[in-house]
This record gives C-alpha cells, sequence and structure tokens, in this order.
C-alpha cells in the first residue's frame, strides 16, 4: 500500500513523461501486489480455531479485526500515510523509491527462509522478482533525470533554486 500510494503521488512532481509513465506503472502494479499480500493472509487465518489463534501470537490482531485484513508491519506497527514519501524532488523521490524496492526484497527474502509451503512460497517468489525489475526501472527512471540536469537545474524542476539571491 506504502509504496502504490508513494509512486502514484510522486509521479506528479516527475518533470519527464518516461520517469512519469515509470511511476504510474509501478504504482499501479503494488496495488496488485497488496491484493496477492492479502489474499495469502487471508487464506491463512480464516479457518483458524480461537486455540489456533492464542498459540501463533495472533491473538492482539485477531481481538482488534478478527481475521480481517488490516495493514500492518510484521512488528507490529500499523500503517500509516508516513509510510509513503513524497519529497517533489525527483532525485530524492527516485533515491527513496529504488531504496523501497530492496527493502521489499529484503523481506521477501526472509519470508522465503521461514517458510517452506509452495502455495506461499511461488507468490511471494514471483513478488520477489518484481520487486529486481521494479529497482532496474527506478535506475532508468534517474538515469533519465539526471541526463536531463545542469549546472542550471540541479533540482530537475525548478533551476531558480540554484540561483543565488540576498536574504
Amino acid at each position: 500500500m506504502g509504496a502504490s500510494m508513494r509512486y502514484l503521488s510522486q509521479r506528479y512532481a516527475m518533470p519527464y513523461k518516461e520517469g512519469k509513465a515509470i511511476l504510474t506503472d509501478i504504482g499501479t502494479e503494488e496495488l496488485a501486489h497488496l491484493e496477492i499480500v492479502a489474499t495469502i493472509v487471508h487464506q491463512l487465518t480464516r479457518n483458524l480455531t480461537p486455540e489456533q489463534v492464542v498459540e501463533s501470537g495472533f491473538g492482539p490482531y485477531y481481538i482488534d479485526h478478527t481475521t480481517g485484513i488490516w495493514p500492518q508491519a510484521a512488528g507490529g506497527i500499523p500503517f500509516n500515510a508516513c509510510e509513503f514519501q513524497s519529497k517533489g524532488d525527483p532525485i530524492t523521490d527516485l533515491v527513496e523509491d529504488m531504496a523501497a524496492e530492496q527493502k521489499a526484497r529484503s523481506t521477501y527474502d526472509n519470508i522465503l527462509r521461514v517458510i517452506t509451503d509452495p502455495d506461499i512460497c511461488d507468490p511471494i517468489r514471483f513478488l520477489r522478482m518484481r520487486e529486481v525489475v521494479h529497482f532496474q526501472r527506478f535506475g532508468e527512471a534517474l538515469r533519465i533525470t539526471q541526463d536531463n540536469l545542469d549546472s542550471k537545474n540541479f533540482y530537475a524542476f525548478n533551476p531558480s533554486f540554484d540561483v543565488k539571491t540576498k536574504c
């Protein structure tokens, strides 16, 4: 959810159509990733008995949400708008995006280290593969942005920021 909102928000500050298209494409695809993860969680929790809920450590979540899908980190921190970043500077945003994709890939790597069920591992491997592609596409967008920079256009969207003025 955070990745999708991050990329779809950042596209408005992207001055280059290729970069804007990359942000839009990946932001839209991330919504599908959310659906995949939510489906996995739903399938794993929908038939739990009260005893299994308690034994699994799922009790506090269950008390608040039963088995409804409510986005939160593995450590229990709920999703909020602070999870997505949009600085308005294309270089800053793209570097953040590349880091976010690497962090997602690392998370999928960690899941694959502890899960053996092929019904979970196969879609997680697919998602991991897509994070690698997203990282590469954001690298492409960063190169496009950097290729358009010069000494009068350091921030990519407002050259007047580089002009020294008296305060």
